[in-house]
């Protein structure tokens, strides 16, 4: 399978990462004039587990390192299985929250605080179960995300008061999609062999764990995606029937959004074995300042703000990319 020699590449892949994990949520927003979010999600995760599977049949079956996928899949402790699936599962909750957030407060908004909360969570989260890096500067560069989450929140604040007020549901439902998301990688991670080119019996390669963490994102979904068509956040109930009436450029809008998402996740957990799961994974999360530059560039979700407002966005990105800059040079 391939894998990644050096540092150096490993941060080059989460930068990656970062860009598609950043960038995604532009496919929900162009489908949403005549498409529910509810029925975007079912085409988004499809997406996912498409590439995933892709991955694992050419980048996680070629060279003579590691194991290929179908030898890597058969051999599997089920533990492991249960523990990639699990992590799908936990990643499905956050992010269908997630989405329902872009929905109701917009990129600008539901990524910082979501997306934002993430990185402090799962940073903290993985660098306990694998403490690589010097600490200082990782919880130093968590800390300088967490005060741009407040900075982002303060912001919105201000953009309420000139439209109406604070969508409470919009922030709560980051908050949670936030907390659950900083929870999802570990249990991917842990399924793994730590050394991607020193196999160990039972553990699971890296490819072989994006596809059952896929698969985890894709039977969850049977439930959690059926209760929001049935119970939405906003607007009325929508059936399958209201999916099936979606014409061609709707599905593969949604389809092209999972599969960026995925190369995002794939170069993450690729680059996991040089750069360290927590690092990896906060990296990755820089995605926050892509989305914000997205929101607040593109789709003018701050437009008539008031006073004030572009410099507590500004200094929301510059504690980012100090904050980043600071995990990466954690390693």
């Amino acid at each position: 399978m391939f894998i990644i020699e050096t540092y150096p590449i490993a941060v080059f892949f989460c930068i990656i990462t970062m860009l598609c994990w950043g960038s995604w949520a532009n496919t929900q927003k162009l489908a949403a004039a005549n498409w529910r979010f509810e029925l975007f999600y079912w085409d988004y995760v499809l997406g996912i587990l498409l590439l995933s599977l892709l991955f694992a049949f050419t980048l996680g079956s070629m060279g003579s390192e590691g194991r290929s996928f179908v030898a890597d899949a058969q051999q599997a402790d089920p533990a492991n299985i249960r523990s990639a699936i699990w992590g799908g599962i936990l990643f499905n909750a956050a992010n269908i929250l997630l989405v329902a957030a872009i929905a109701i407060a917009g990129m600008s908004v539901a990524f910082p605080v979501g997306i934002g909360l993430a990185l402090v969570v799962g940073v903290i989260v993985n660098y306990l179960d694998a403490p690589v890096g010097n600490a200082l500067m990782l919880f130093g560069g968590v800390g300088l995300v967490a005060l741009a989450i407040l900075l982002n929140a303060n912001a919105y604040r201000k953009l309420s008061s000139t439209t109406g007020g604070v969508s409470t549901k919009g922030l709560l439902l980051s908050v949670i999609a936030g907390a659950l998301m900083g929870l999802f990688y570990k249990y991917v991670a842990n399924s793994m062999f730590p050394d991607f080119t020193q196999p160990l019996p039972g553990k699971l390669g890296p490819y072989t764990a994006v596809v059952f963490f896929s698969i985890g994102i894709l039977l969850s979904n049977v439930v959690f995606n059926s209760l929001l068509m049935w119970r939405p956040f906003v607007g009325t109930p929508v059936t399958y029937t209201d999916y099936f009436r979606g014409n061609l450029k709707n599905h593969l809008t949604g389809v092209l959004g999972g599969v960026i998402w995925c190369i995002g996740m794939s170069f993450s957990i690729i680059a996991s074995d040089k750069a360290g799961p927590a690092i990896s994974y906060g990296l990755g999360q820089g995605a926050t300042i892509v989305a914000a530059l997205w929101g607040i560039y593109i789709w003018k979700e701050f437009k008539g703000a008031p006073a004030g407002t572009n410099t507590l966005l500004n200094s929301m990105l510059l504690c980012y990319l100090i904050g980043l800059g600071l995990i990466i040079a954690a390693r």
